[in-house]
């Protein structure tokens, strides 16, 4: 059934603490302890396992917002250390490990199992065309363990959305690098200081940065325009749009009681991340 836009974005915002659990320490450590040589060895490999040995050129188009260059420093030299299968497992593993570690007695809830099972029904219900990394990872056996299951869920239901959020960012003309810009101004932040880029040359930045201004998305005091705050919202209304699909299989009911079940574990995780 159809669902209204702010449940449908209220879900991204439950999810997404839940899911990114595994870019945090515990499961960084489970892939330098198998030899990888850094954070993003093991983001890379985890990320983009479902893809199989997939070469950097297939991984940087279907991840996106990664400047040039940044995808081949880490894949294919990852493939030589793990297999994608191997990856999967460290991850799963270590991503499990993590949300009970943060979440505490919640681990042990009845309301975490039914949250897991209401999640992993929306995270596999969606169509797959045009959802690479959300396919691959519909490809996955679900974990039974409900902890590994619901982090599972959260991730299906993050990269279908994040499959969507590309294909609303393509279909407003708007790049990987050019969307952390518009994204970091809208924070009130210079694209210089935003995490996700700061680190690029300052001239790459300020060659993306001039592109966004010939548009007329960012003015010349190096700030968001009307047009560019507008272009943004598009893009998330119709990421959100685009998000839906996962959570038809749920009724009104069904949706209610899983966002009030996830909100205290994703409010623990994100306690627990301060």
């Amino acid at each position: 059934m159809q669902h209204p836009p702010a449940k449908i974005h209220r879900m991204f915002e439950l999810i997404e603490p839940i899911a990114t659990i595994t870019f945090s320490e515990v499961p960084t450590a489970a892939f330098l302890a198998i030899g990888t040589r850094n954070y993003w060895d093991g983001y890379f490999a985890g990320r983009a396992a479902p893809l199989g040995p997939a070469p950097a050129e297939v991984v940087h188009a279907v991840f996106y917002n990664f400047a040039d260059g940044e995808v081949a420093r880490h894949i294919p030299w990852v493939w030589g250390k793990v297999t994608p299968r191997e990856a999967i497992a460290v991850r799963e593993r270590g991503s499990a490990s993590a949300l009970r570690q943060l979440i505490g007695p919640l681990a042990e809830s009845p309301a975490l199992v039914r949250a897991a099972d209401l999640a992993t029904r929306a995270g596999v219900s969606a169509p797959t065309e045009g959802r690479v990394l959300y396919a691959g990872l519909r490809a996955l056996p679900v974990p039974e363990e409900p902890v590994a299951r619901l982090w599972h869920a959260a991730t299906l239901l993050r990269e279908h959305r994040g499959d969507g959020h590309t294909a609303a960012l393509v279909a407003h003309g708007v790049g990987g690098t050019e969307a952390h810009v518009l994204l970091a101004l809208s924070l009130g932040m210079r694209a210089h200081e935003f995490g996700r880029v700061h680190h690029l040359p300052t001239a790459q930045l300020d060659a993306v940065v001039d592109g966004l201004r010939d548009r007329g998305l960012v003015d010349a005091a190096g700030g968001l325009t009307e047009a560019g705050r507008q272009t943004r919202e598009r893009v998330e209304a119709l990421t959100d749009e685009l998000a839906a699909p996962a959570y038809r299989v749920l009724n009104a009911d069904e949706l209610d009681e899983l966002i009030a079940g996830l909100e205290p574990i994703a409010a623990a995780v994100e306690a627990a991340d301060r």
